[in-house]
């Protein structure tokens, strides 16, 4: 005959076997989910301080290696913005500039530091392709006495291509940060004024010499002029990328 005590503990011993196996199989579950995380989407967090507002997604493919796509939308708001011009014949107002900017990026990461996908430290390749355009307004005082108003469009176009050191820092199963720690490149810059209003041609001169004088600009070589005839300039110039990015993996 069975005992009913021993019957009762085997029971019990059974049914906390089912249980602790069945949550050892969900842990197990969960943590192989976690290793083959191979999306994720990201918020760029740094640049939100310059209006920036930009989302990326990436996927993990082949060993180690990514690709991602990234876009944002530039606002008038931010920190970063441009004075205006300031001299005696030539005034304008401070210049806010908004648009968009669309980054892909190819990425490998080094195995020994890499936990799960896409997390740890990488190198990489990026291309950055801006589109901004701004008003500049303000008054320029002719030779002749004259005081003419000044209303111009400004469009900005900047292709970049670089390379670029990052780590990746998992927080939790599904969170990661993403550090761009450096993302040298050098960028080709398309300047385009486009004038509503009539103006001498000594405007022209003055307005040169005056971008000439703006610290901004100072790495500008001595192509970057504007006349009533060719109203675009084109150089190329060192760029730089970094920021900090929140990111959701699933």
């Amino acid at each position: 005959m069975i005992n009913k005590k021993n019957l009762t503990k085997h029971i019990v011993i059974l049914a906390a076997f089912m249980a602790y196996n069945q949550a050892f199989s969900q842990e197990l579950k969960d943590t192989n989910s976690f290793k083959t995380h191979k999306n994720e989407v990201s918020l760029e967090l740094l640049q939100l301080l310059n209006g920036v507002y930009q989302i990326s997604y990436e996927r993990s493919f082949f060993d180690n290696f990514s690709a991602s796509l990234a876009a944002g939308y530039k606002g008038k708001s931010g920190l970063i913005g441009f004075s205006g011009i300031d001299k005696p014949k030539l005034k304008t107002g401070d210049i806010f500039y908004t648009g968009f900017q669309i980054i892909p990026e190819v990425r490998y990461y080094l195995p020994k530091t890499s936990k799960t996908a896409l997390t740890g430290f990488y190198i990489g390749a990026y291309y950055k392709y801006s589109n901004y355009k701004s008003e500049l307004d303000g008054s320029y005082t002719g030779t002749d006495g004259f005081i003419y108003d000044l209303e111009f469009d400004m469009k900005l176009d900047i292709s970049s291509v670089g390379l670029m050191i990052g780590y990746k820092l998992p927080i939790t199963k599904h969170l990661n940060i993403d550090f761009i720690i450096a993302g040298p490149g050098a960028g080709n810059y398309n300047f385009k004024f486009i004038n509503k209003k009539d103006l001498p041609e000594e405007f022209y001169e003055d307005f040169n010499q005056a971008l000439e004088d703006y610290s901004i600009l100072d790495f500008i070589n001595g192509d970057f002029r504007f006349s009533q005839v060719n109203n675009r300039s084109q150089f190329n110039a060192f760029s730089f990328r970094y920021g900090i990015s929140l990111g959701y993996t699933f």
